[in-house]
């Protein structure tokens, strides 16, 4: 098993907007979910029905995304280690 051991440190997790990474990715789920609908008969007879319902699954998860981050991110600003004075 050693030879599967890293032999270096783990690089410092990103730290970004993640709020608006969240919700633009929520976005696309839904612009793609609205874009694939006029062509619902055509998903249904060619078996591809999936793809509508995997897209508008995406943005209901993004929803839920949205919710988790920012309060993840309220509680980081009311943590008392994020004080700086």
């Amino acid at each position: 098993m050693t030879k599967w051991t890293p032999r270096h440190e783990a690089p410092a997790p990103l730290e970004g907007n993640v709020v608006a990474t969240i919700t633009g990715g929520t976005i696309v789920w839904f612009v793609l979910f609205l874009a694939q609908l006029p062509f619902y008969g055509w998903y249904a007879d060619h078996g591809h029905l999936w793809w509508l319902w995997t897209c508008l699954t995406g943005g209901g998860l993004g929803l839920l995304g949205i919710w988790y981050v920012r309060a993840r991110d309220a509680a980081i600003r009311r943590s008392p280690e994020s004080d700086t004075g």
